[in-house]
């Protein structure tokens, strides 16, 4: 869910802040996503609350509904493009270097892969808590695969580390991977208040 706001916030920025009804459409979208998820509006509705409650999520009045931003960047204290990079693997899974270079291009424009990888490594070695990981190589891959750290440790084998991620079938999985989602989340942000010197 993160991962659409920081996503439509580049792609549809006149629509941004999103409306709930919007905000469901983009977690149940069907291109440019993996795995495919099918959530009900009262899912993403809860998984807003607990965000919000997190200051992940920063809840507006637009009109007669109200709409829902992002705060991705100030709660973890990272740049605009390490977002980009966090907010594809989220929507994506796994990917190397170059995929992240192509499936970001609309939401930040990286001059090279090197420059990708800077910002990789840099998340990968955050003082405050990594929040990407680089996998073992795949046999006959020719580049290892990134993975996002905020719903917990990744313990894909290498050998499927280029499988797809499937999407759970059942409601109660979808919500429960869900709820581990928003404790990572909450964890990180934990994490990093001592860090910054935050009060609160």
């Amino acid at each position: 869910m993160l991962g659409v706001l920081v996503e439509k916030q580049h792609t549809v920025p006149d629509a941004y802040p999103l409306s709930l009804n919007a905000l469901t459409a983009g977690c149940n979208q069907k291109s440019s996503r993996e795995p495919v998820m099918d959530a009900a509006e009262a899912e993403v509705q809860a998984a807003v609350d607990e965000l919000r409650g997190a200051s992940f999520v920063i809840e507006s009045s637009g009109g007669r509904v109200m709409r829902y931003a992002h705060n991705v960047e100030r709660v973890l204290d990272i740049a605009s493009p390490a977002a980009a990079l966090l907010a594809v693997l989220m929507l994506r899974g796994y990917q190397t270097a170059g995929e992240l270079r192509i499936n970001t291009d609309r939401l930040h424009r990286f001059a090279d892969i090197s420059a990708v990888e800077g910002y990789l490594h840099e998340l990968a070695q955050r003082p405050a808590g990594a929040l990407v990981t680089e996998l073992p190589r795949a046999p006959g891959a020719r580049e290892t695969r990134w993975a996002h750290l905020l719903s917990g440790p990744v313990s894909a084998p290498a050998s499927s580390v280029s499988e797809p991620v499937r999407a759970p079938t059942d409601l109660q999985a979808r919500v429960e991977a869900l709820e581990r989602d928003v404790a990572m989340l909450k964890q990180a942000l934990d994490a990093l208040r001592p860090a910054r010197g935050d009060a609160a």
